[in-house]
């Protein structure tokens, strides 16, 4: 069996070589307090969000080389992450230099260890300066757009650092070196307030320079610190902190990862208030797309003191929405959520319980305040939640609970359950609206798309279930008739012969629409429904049209709305991070797990640049690094992030679509999918329901045992 538990050098990505500006997504470190992006050149970095503090996507440390932008030489650098560092490496006039940044654990701050190998003959002396700048604010409220707020700051000189502070000294920055440096303000008079990276350039502060004298063949060395806080001792105590050791903060923050990824897979943990099953395996690529699914959900982990919830996981980092959880993405890593941290899960879903859900895409954890517009998937995302939140902890309580305006949670499921009825048209299907509350780069998967109304039907049914639960069982069998009083009026959306829907419009009119969330959202919650001739043509439409070696596309090529967009997470050059999954899940459900086990080694191969991006590009639009499908960059035309908490789906799809678990709201643990064909020697183990330990073997087994006393929930 291979390792059950894995490394931070487990989940490294592979070494990535490019020129400036290539197609490659600059990636992201955290430390549960905050967030940095580590750009393309040898030490620059941005983003570098300390929440509450932030500055956009301010960059700084920018590399000279003798006084000469390193970017310029237009030599290659080759990048390397890992959960607990990245490192670059270039060769540049007969020097070797290696930067390994980190972002400090327990601390405010982002720390760089600088190496330079002389790789001559002869001593010689080299001088790396770096461009200081920040644009450091505390908002007064949420975080409210795409890029998190930032301002111009007054700056000073101060011993080996720069000090950065906002005009309300609500924020602070202070970067420096532990060498002797030379350090000058950047001389630019005022620079306006407008900001914009790409328009209005990138902020301005100083430059530290560091001249360091290297013999034939040797290595010199200095580090980097870039240290925030919300008042100047804040950010001084931080700085200090990490600045008397740099190489020290470097070994702890390996300490740190090694110790969050073993605390995930060990019941009783001091981490988290759940834990997650080991897998045991023959299959390096099953458990690759595992452990990389579970990387995924904890990478979004924030702890940081402003948050309102005391925890919280954010969506997307280090680029974009900072400090925004967003209700679907959430629900997309549900069952991931239920099992790793259940008390955090519960306060998220109780305050958006509290809210209305059809007003906004997510909250803020700085506030818990909403943001966004009204996503139209939250009805089926908030109902999947309570349920996986309920059948995974046994807590059926929840349910009597009061929360908001509604009352009991039990009136807040019969709320999303029903609330298609006012967007009902007289086809007897809800119309979800337009373009920005659906998919947002597609212009014709609009108003009575099938997925969602797919979705009422098992919001009925589920719903319907919880209730039993309750002994409300009169309400729950009007759910019921309901959902088979919608039921034929969802599979008259199919387009006969074709395996795909048509989206009614409301002119009355059925536009065919060829997208993979029409395929696995019907394909997953009311695949028993579908005649086994359509079944199979949904299969062979994904096949043909979406499914790729390593990836696949949202939409179909042969869709007329693929001339719409490039934006890869929904159109045709890509697909979202959870697409895959969800659409393995499908495969499983409408009958073709084979489908989904001979494309498992082309998957895993995606799983080589670090957690999951908020997309990936099809290999047919952008060639592939190393046999992985490419991360898609953040600049435009693609705005897309280097990372979304979304790939939780993966877990579930390797729970209850390949194991083929399910976990009843009584408490029964059942197995059988479709692991004996491609591992019969696997086994899940130590998966928590309520109070018991499970595991799931290949034949579908299941064997269970007390939970510990020392790790019974306080659910």
């Amino acid at each position: 069996m291979l390792a059950a538990i894995p490394r931070v050098e487990d989940l490294a990505a592979d070494p990535v070589t490019h020129h400036f500006d290539d197609m490659v997504a600059p990636s992201g470190l955290t430390n549960f307090l905050g967030t940095v992006r580590v750009d393309h050149d040898l030490t620059a970095i941005s983003a570098v969000q300390f929440p509450p503090v932030s500055q956009a996507i301010t960059q700084t440390a920018v590399l000279f080389v003798d006084g000469r932008l390193f970017a310029s030489y237009g030599v290659p650098v080759t990048h390397q992450w890992r959960p607990d560092r990245v490192v670059r490496t270039a060769a540049v006039d007969g020097w070797e230099i290696s930067t390994t940044t980190v972002a400090a654990p327990g601390q405010t701050a982002v720390v760089i260890e600088v190496a330079v190998r002389n790789t001559g003959d002869e001593q010689r002396r080299i001088r790396l300066s770096l461009s200081i700048a920040a644009r450091v604010t505390r908002a007064a409220g949420a975080w409210r757009q795409a890029e998190s707020p930032s301002e111009r700051d007054d700056v000073e000189i101060e011993g080996r650092r720069l000090v950065f502070r906002s005009a309300e000294r609500g924020a602070w920055n202070m970067q420096g070196v532990d060498v002797p440096a030379h350090i000058r303000l950047s001389g630019v008079t005022e620079l306006p307030d407008a900001f914009g990276t790409g328009i209005g350039g990138n902020g301005r502060g100083g430059e530290i320079a560091v001249e360091l004298t290297v013999p034939a063949g040797g290595t010199g060395r200095f580090g980097y610190v870039n240290a925030t806080g919300t008042t100047s001792d804040e950010a001084d105590a931080s700085y200090r902190a990490v600045i008397a050791d740099v190489a020290g903060v470097v070994a702890e923050a390996e300490r740190f990862w090694n110790r969050q990824l073993a605390a995930a897979f060990t019941p009783g943990n001091g981490e988290y208030s759940g834990h997650l099953p080991t897998l045991e395996t023959q299959s390096p690529a099953l458990r690759r797309l595992y452990w990389w699914s579970i990387l995924g959900v904890i990478w979004f982990r924030r702890d940081f003191v402003a948050n309102v919830l005391g925890r919280s996981y954010d969506t997307l980092m280090p680029n974009y929405w900072g400090t925004t959880t967003f209700i679907w993405d959430y629900s997309l890593s549900s069952l991931t959520h239920a099992l790793l941290d259940p008390e955090e899960m519960r306060r998220q879903v109780s305050l958006w319980i509290g809210l209305d859900t059809h007003t906004h895409f997510g909250t803020s954890s700085l506030t818990g305040e909403t943001v966004g517009n009204w996503y139209s998937v939250n009805d089926f995302a908030m109902t999947r939640l309570v349920n996986d939140y309920v059948r995974v902890t046994g807590n059926t309580g929840f349910l009597r609970e009061r929360i908001g305006e509604r009352g009991a949670v039990t009136e807040s499921l019969r709320y999303w359950a029903l609330a298609w009825h006012d967007l009902r048209t007289p086809s007897g299907l809800a119309d979800y609206g337009e373009i920005d509350n659906l998919l947002e780069c597609v212009s014709s998967y609009t108003h009575e798309v099938a997925s969602l109304n797919a979705a009422n039907v098992w919001n009925l049914r589920t719903v319907a279930a919880l209730l039993d639960q309750t002994g409300d069982t009169d309400a729950a069998a009007g759910l019921r008739g309901e959902a088979e009083d919608l039921l034929p009026r969802v599979l008259g959306l199919a387009v006969e012969g074709e395996g795909f829907f048509a989206a009614g419009q409301p002119d009355g009119t059925r536009l065919p629409v060829r997208h993979c969330y029409d395929f696995s959202i019907v394909g997953t919650t009311i695949p028993q429904d579908l005649p086994a001739e359509f079944r199979a043509d949904m299969v062979s439409f994904f096949q043909r049209e979406l499914q790729s070696e390593n990836w696949m596309g949202a939409l179909s090529p042969w869709d007329p709305d693929a001339s719409y967009s490039v934006r890869p997470d929904h159109q045709w050059n890509g697909a979202y991070p959870a697409w895959p999954a969800d659409a393995g899940r499908a495969l499983i459900a409408l009958g073709a797990p084979q489908v989904l086990l001979s494309w498992l080694d082309g998957l895993a191969r995606s799983a080589n640049q670090g957690p999951m991006g908020q997309a990936h590009f099809v290999e047919d639009a952008v060639p592939g690094i190393n046999g992985g499908a490419r991360k898609a960059p953040p600049q435009l035309p693609y705005i897309i992030d280097w990372s979304c908490s979304s790939s939780g789906a993966w877990f579930e799809l390797i729970v209850e679509g390949i194991f083929g678990v399910r976990i009843g709201v009584d408490g029964a643990v059942t197995a059988g999918g479709c692991i004996q064909d491609l591992d019969p020697t696997a086994t899940l183990r130590n998966l928590r329901v309520a109070e018991r330990l499970f595991d799931i073997h290949a034949d579908g087994s299941v064997v269970d045992s007390p939970l510990p006393p020392t790790t019974v929930s306080k659910e």
